[in-house]
């Protein structure tokens, strides 16, 4: 699976261009065409931080949130959706930053500011 794919699987039902796609992972270090290695937290959190990236871009259209409805949401809700999903990226992207900030500090890589 190449980190491509793998950003797929969290942005579904977005439909942009290859390209677009590409710019996305570039601006958070990833190559589009790189294996995704699913046990690598750093890239894990870049692809997260790629797709909130797009999900941001989204949510700063108006053009967007023109008046439609369909069977069952309108476009309060879609706005809700969104914002609640950026939510749940931001703290999950933070969690993730806080777990390795612990492993690194259980690994002997810490700054003492202040020495008695």
């Amino acid at each position: 699976m190449t980190n491509q794919e793998r950003l797929f699987m969290e942005i579904k039902g977005i439909s942009l261009s290859e390209a677009e796609i590409s710019i996305y992972l570039a601006e958070n270090g990833l190559n589009s065409n790189d294996i995704y290695n699913p046990t690598n937290k750093s890239q894990t959190r870049k692809i997260y931080e790629t797709a909130l990236a797009i999900l941001e871009s989204i949510a700063n259209q108006p053009h967007l949130m023109k008046n439609y409805t369909t069977d069952d949401q309108t476009v309060s809700q879609f706005h809700e959706n969104l914002m609640a999903r950026i939510d749940q990226l931001e703290n999950k992207i933070r969690k993730m930053k806080i777990d390795e900030s612990k492993a690194a500090s259980q690994n002997g890589c810490f700054f003492m500011l202040f020495d008695r």
